[in-house]
């Protein structure tokens, strides 16, 4: 007999303005709709509300989600948490509606990102659906950090993991043992869309970066690429840039200059004379298109994780990867691109040299595109990956009917 369906309520902090909501939507659009009634709800109004609506999905926009996670200093995480209490203060209509929508509506609460791990504290406590958390970020080891590792295991039936590494980061924190890794959903593409006009054409090499700027992924250090790369004489290579350069956060040295005076990326490349070798896109809603006009991803992260939503979609692009890290699930080194090191071991000379080898191989970046696509055909296929998160949203429906139930039989 087949189950009576779910009814699934996700929240998603992003609205397809980063790689957790495009990662949550690929998923969605995989899973079984006769099985899983699903709801979103997004805190901003974004590209990806209409593609739920093509989907037909019901989307709803509740900007005033409450959301904060650890950060990696001390001093950021205790203001973060801070401001949090402000923002949860001003959510009070929100959360009072949350606990009628999912009292009376849904039986399953899929929270699509840990930084929304104290609103779920605070509905665990009125709400008897089941919960499921998926673990998109590694926490440094804080004090709010083991808080916040903690609370995610106690107030959740089900931790969804994007890889091994989120799940042994929070094991490790917690001092548990549970978690299920589901990777993220990419889809080959059938057809190459149309670049973006500003990305030049022709025979040129071009590298795409896609990330708002931040100091921890390590966006300045392709500056520092672009000036190795002029010192070996090719200047004719192009970095395209896709996100919000704004400098922001305490930087060091002459960024940290130029950052003070309300700069942006694209001022600090001239400093540096690699200006002329960016092209600088903003705000992209289709990072499709920006893939689409380049020959290879480069992701110069200063933390360990080479397998974010960008390095993914490239790779299903047959794009090769420069990245950070020493996780080859994805990146395999000579396979389909190529790892360096991701501390003060960096080296923007040994990149720029993987680049040179790579615009002057055609037949190079031919063979790592072909093991590029099937790597993530093989790992990031959407029928598996919804199938995988199907089965944990039933995992947490039973988990949380029977712990409902030894509490009553108990009372």
């Amino acid at each position: 007999m087949t189950p009576d369906p779910l009814r699934v309520l996700c929240l998603d902090i992003e609205g397809g303005f980063g790689g957790s909501s495009r990662s949550l939507f690929y998923l969605l659009r995989h899973v079984d709709p006769v099985c899983n009634l699903i709801e979103v709800w997004c805190l901003r109004e974004g590209p990806i509300v209409t593609k739920y609506r093509e989907i037909g999905v019901p989307v709803r926009i509740v900007p005033e989600l409450p959301k904060v996670s650890a950060l990696p200093r001390l001093s950021r995480s205790a203001w973060a948490h801070l401001r949090f209490v402000g923002d949860f203060l001003r959510s009070g209509d929100l959360r009072r509606s949350l606990v009628r929508e999912i009292d009376s509506r849904f039986n399953v609460v899929h929270f699509n990102h840990e930084a929304l791990y104290l609103l779920a504290s605070w509905l665990r406590r009125r709400t008897k659906a089941a919960f499921v958390m998926h673990n998109r970020t590694q926490l440094c080891n804080t004090w709010f950090a083991r808080m916040q590792a903690r609370r995610l295991v106690a107030d959740n039936d089900v931790n969804v993991f994007i890889t091994e590494r989120e799940r042994e980061n929070i094991r490790t924190l917690a001092a548990w043992s549970g978690g299920l890794v589901i990777h993220n959903v990419v889809e080959i593409p059938k057809e190459s869309p149309e670049p973006y006009g500003a990305i030049p054409a022709g025979p040129g090499f071009r590298i795409a970066c896609l990330s708002n700027f931040s100091w921890m992924r390590g966006i300045d250090r392709i500056v520092d690429v672009a000036a190795a790369l002029k010192a070996m004489g090719r200047e004719d290579i192009r970095f395209v840039v896709a996100g919000s350069m704004k400098l922001t956060g305490s930087l060091p040295g002459r960024i940290g200059e130029i950052a003070a005076k309300g700069g942006e990326l694209a001022d600090y490349a001239t400093a540096c004379g690699v200006g002329e070798m960016f092209v600088f896109l903003g705000h992209v809603d289709s990072p499709e298109r920006v893939l689409s006009g380049c020959h290879v991803l480069i992701k110069p992260s200063r933390e360990d994780n080479p397998w974010g939503r960008d390095i993914l979609e490239a790779l299903s692009f047959g794009l090769p990867v420069l990245a950070c890290g020493s996780y080859e699930r994805f990146v395999q080194p000579g396979v389909s691109g190529y790892l360096h090191p991701h501390d003060e071991g960096f080296d923007p000379h040994r990149v720029a040299a993987d680049i040179v080898k790579l615009s002057s191989n055609p037949e190079l970046r031919c063979r790592m595109s072909r093991a590029a696509i099937e790597k993530v055909a093989l790992v990031c296929d959407g029928q598996g990956r919804a199938a995988d998160l199907a089965h944990a949203w039933r995992l947490a429906h039973s988990l949380r009917n029977s712990a409902t139930g030894a509490l009553r039989r108990s009372a």
